[in-house]
């Protein structure tokens, strides 16, 4: 029918009863077929979060040789302006992590590579280019974003240097001060795959695709999606849910029961 607007999208699946599936394919059979990185610091098979990426990208698991460029790549990527990291530095550390997160996003927008090919005069049948540029810039940035907000947040001193040559979530882990620990490299890149995509309807993407067909350009509209998120009816829900269970645990401690609980 004319006139009505649609999604298609078959990136992922969310199901009740089992769980998450990536290109149709569940998280099991992603952490059995998924590569990990060449240089991955691990004695365990946590796949590569890049792995997962491409695999959401493309459809099909990526060859070793793929999966190093592609790490090589989204390290490149990953610079962030200096007035970005002061910007976020300067933030207030009672300013809840996802403010910041969307303030830094935001403040990278004039890197957007569709905006300048937009204002260039780019034709329209071309505007998918520099958006999946940008959006791999995007993704490629939140990990010095996020983990410069940590810093901010929990530690004092200058955050740890990253580490070309690992994989997104070993890198992630180590600016947040893991260095070399196996565990919390394969946590980190295991909380990266679980959710790195989660149908296309929930508010944060339906929000990302909402500005998105502004043709405001990724940065504009992953910011905004972030400010979605931020709701406890949708991502905070997260932090309700470990709030309570802290103040569960400081009322009763370790001897709870149901009985108490009810």
């Amino acid at each position: 029918m004319r006139g009505i607007g649609g999604l298609l999208y078959e990136t992922s699946k969310l199901d009740a009863m089992e769980g998450i599936r990536y290109r149709g394919h569940s998280l099991y059979e992603i952490m059995d077929l998924c590569p990990t990185s060449p240089n991955q610091l691990t004695d365990g098979h946590c796949s590569s979060p890049e792995a997962v990426f491409w695999l959401l990208l493309t459809g099909d698991y990526p060859k070793p040789q793929e999966l190093e460029g592609l790490i090589k790549d989204m390290n490149q990527r990953g610079h962030l302006p200096e007035h970005v990291e002061e910007l976020i530095n300067n933030l207030p550390k009672d300013m809840h992590p996802m403010t910041q997160f969307s303030m830094g996003m935001l403040a990278l927008q004039p890197e957007s590579i569709f905006a300048k090919s937009y204002r260039e005069g780019i034709h329209k049948s071309k505007y998918w280019e520099p958006t999946l540029d940008d959006a791999v810039d995007v993704v490629a940035k939140t990990k010095r974003v996020a983990a410069l907000i940590y810093h901010n947040l929990y530690k004092e001193g200058p955050m740890p240097a990253s580490d070309s040559s690992l994989d997104f979530g070993a890198d992630f882990a180590q600016m947040m001060g893991f260095k070399d620990d196996k565990d919390v490299y394969d946590l980190v890149r295991l909380y990266l795959t679980v959710h790195m995509d989660h149908e296309g309807g929930n508010v944060s993407a339906h929000t990302n695709r909402l500005v998105g067909s502004a043709l405001s350009d990724p940065y504009l509209s992953f910011s905004s999606s972030l400010n979605g998120l931020a709701g406890p009816l949708h991502g905070l829900a997260n932090q309700e849910c470990l709030r309570w269970l802290l103040s569960i645990k400081e009322k009763y401690g370790d001897d709870w029961t149901e009985e108490k609980v009810a």
